[in-house]
């Protein structure tokens, strides 16, 4: 990443928002990789707190915590101002019967679970039975986040006579092959929403993934059709995240790694030093 930034500022007239924040949105990806994530995330948000809108807790990692470890984890979290999302776990809990979906958002919702996340990939349900999850989790008073990719299974995808409402669709065999269709992201996307969607995420494979291929055909079509204020995107490094803070600006909400935070405020446009360097703290690219 160049060490010198031509800062992005907000306006006089429009400062950083305070949190909660419905633009320029930071999520973190917890530091699931370390026995010491209590006192990591403490430091973390002790020092950048007001820069962290959110914790995601990837890969399913919180199953693997006690769920009275989870659960201060959980209030660290809430009394630093930061929303909680579950990541994508919830493909784990179809396998167990039809009423463990109805368990999860329930038991979320007890831990203290603030959103939950949908990787729609993974599921690999019905476009309906993913509607009907992002339902079940706004009447379980929780916030629902799908996680889309801008590739799907072939057969997922319908043909130009099967996209008729109410049309029977004859099971067909699961295919290996993945085609990218961005129009059917964007037409799930915008029916997860008309379902209650609060916000969706756009997975950076394929997408964002390496900084010098990113897809900014596809990623302006997602933005104008379905605006930046409830679309997320994956920024798998720093050079991703600068991309995008360049191209549409500070309001644009992102996930990135707990080891980016810091950047990422720089690139919004925070007043911390023209060198930016100089500030990021080199303990939390340790862990």
């Amino acid at each position: 990443m160049s060490l010198y930034y031509r800062w992005r500022k907000f306006e006089e007239d429009e400062d950083r928002p305070e949190k909660p924040r419905r633009v320029g949105v930071t999520e973190m990806r917890g530091p699931n990789h370390t026995l010491l994530i209590q006192n990591v995330l403490q430091d973390i948000f002790e020092s950048m707190g007001q820069f962290v809108d959110g914790l995601k807790f990837s890969g399913g990692s919180h199953s693997l915590m006690p769920k009275s470890f989870l659960k201060q984890v959980i209030d660290m979290a809430h009394q630093h101002n930061v929303y909680v999302s579950t990541g994508d776990w919830a493909e784990h809990l179809i396998r167990k019967g039809p009423s463990a979906f109805k368990d999860y958002v329930e038991e979320c919702k007890q831990m203290g679970f603030d959103t939950i996340e949908l990787n729609v990939t993974s599921l690999e349900v019905p476009e309906e039975t993913l509607l009907r999850y992002v339902r079940m989790i706004k009447s379980g008073g929780l916030k629902a986040k799908p996680q889309f990719a801008i590739k799907f299974n072939k057969s997922d995808i319908p043909t130009g006579r099967d996209r008729a409402f109410g049309a029977y669709i004859p099971p067909s065999p699961r295919s290996t092959e993945f085609v990218e269709d961005v129009d059917l992201l964007i037409r799930m996307a915008e029916r997860c929403f008309e379902a209650g969607a609060d916000m969706i995420m756009i997975d950076a494979d394929d997408l964002c993934k390496q900084a010098d291929s990113v897809r900014a055909d596809i990623i302006a079509k997602v933005i104008g059709r379905l605006g930046l204020e409830k679309t997320m995107f994956e920024a798998s490094n720093a050079k991703a995240s600068e991309w995008f803070v360049k191209q549409y600006g500070p309001k644009v909400n992102l996930f990135v790694d707990h080891s980016q935070l810091m950047d990422l405020e720089c690139l919004r446009g925070r007043n911390l030093g023209k060198n930016h360097t100089s500030v990021l703290g080199s303990p939390y690219f340790l862990f």
